[in-house]
């Protein structure tokens, strides 16, 4: 693979329009396109701003009209080569006359896999590969969820020194400190689900939604998912119009992850309680930790996991740590929290 110093150049410029701000999570991709001319030039510039919308590559062709024909595109994602909302990207660069495609990320999408193939079947250049790193990187939820048939799952959990999530008596408000409660909302924006058990409806009657810094509900919601068999009483806060929710009347974590994908949904956000998550855990369907360690001892009450099974330290289940990031207060009195970030994805990536 040989690409000039400008396709570096315009791929990074690509990437850069592939992440601007704005664009609504799922369930497509970001991409960013940039036509350039034989000269280096740049022709126009396009990206993807979300379902329903056109396509990176449309997008940038429409902006540049008839100074497309011999361009070289350089795309974050392969162009697709199926007939969505809209048409194929692969047919739209061969109509539009682009001479050549670098592209940075292979699309393994069974429905839009292929545009490549047409390409080159229509005498277009076609080279692949170029900051491909970057691009998955870019996408690693979208790219996660494809790869896997399934959604990427992150467990947040808040818990003591002790790893206690509640006392004795149940209760944890707050275990956590402001600080945390803010960072776990910016987590909530970054997933489309936030999934819970049937117990922690019954018990605690949390809201689930998304907040800004001042507690305002945020406009655009994740879906809020109800996993288990158990009836539940409608009055529940979780039920209110402040956002969809669904019922997953299954206790099986495969279960749920396939019905949540079949929504078209990719990053589930577990919060539920220490059942839940020994259940995904168990399955070895948790993909990423976050936990808020809090710096307070209970010494008995709710453990932040359920009984995995494991009865010797050998067999403990180790967690590759990718992040650690110090809270600080943000009110006179609150305490220092301490984000605590493990991707076992990257661990399974690695075995790969």
């Amino acid at each position: 693979m040989t690409f000039s110093d400008t396709e570096r150049s315009a791929m990074r410029r690509a990437l850069e329009l592939a992440a601007s701000p704005g664009v609504p999570l799922g369930p497509n991709p970001r991409v960013g396109c940039v036509l350039i001319d034989a000269a280096g030039r740049t022709v126009a510039e396009g990206f993807h701003r979300g379902a329903g919308h056109p396509h990176a590559e449309v997008d940038a062709l429409t902006r540049a009209g008839d100074s497309a024909r011999g361009t070289t595109a350089v795309v974050t994602l392969e162009p697709c080569n199926h007939t969505g909302r809209t048409g194929p990207c692969a047919q739209a660069l061969i109509a539009a006359g682009v001479r050549r495609v670098v592209v940075a990320q292979r699309d393994t999408n069974p429905v839009a896999v292929g545009g490549a193939e047409s390409l080159r079947a229509a005498d277009v250049d076609v080279e692949t590969g170029l900051l491909a790193d970057e691009a998955r990187a870019l996408n690693q939820v979208w790219t996660f969820a494809v790869e896997h048939g399934r959604p990427f799952v992150t467990w947040k959990v808040a818990t003591t020194l002790d790893g206690r999530i509640a006392a004795v008596d149940g209760s944890s408000r707050w275990v956590s400190s402001p600080a945390a409660r803010l960072d776990s909302h910016r987590l909530r924006t970054v997933c489309d689900v936030m999934l819970v058990g049937t117990n922690t409806v019954a018990v605690d009657d949390p809201h689930l939604t998304a907040r800004d810094p001042q507690g305002r509900p945020l406009p655009v919601q994740p879906l809020r998912a109800v996993m288990g068999e158990r009836d539940l009483d409608p009055d529940r806060r979780v039920f209110d119009s402040a956002a969809e929710t669904v019922r997953l009347r299954t206790r099986d974590p495969e279960s749920a992850l396939k019905e949540l994908f079949a929504r078209d949904r990719q990053h589930v956000l577990l919060e539920g309680g220490p059942t839940l998550a020994a259940a995904f855990v168990s399955a070895d369907l948790v993909d990423e930790v976050v936990a808020y360690l809090a710096p307070m001892v209970l010494g008995a009450g709710l453990s932040a996991v359920g009984d995995l099974g494991i009865t010797t330290i050998s067999a403990a289940l180790h967690l590759p740590v990718t992040g650690v990031t110090v809270l600080e207060p943000l009110n006179d009195g609150d305490d220092v929290n301490v984000r605590i970030t493990m991707s076992r994805a990257a661990a399974r990536s690695e075995g790969d």
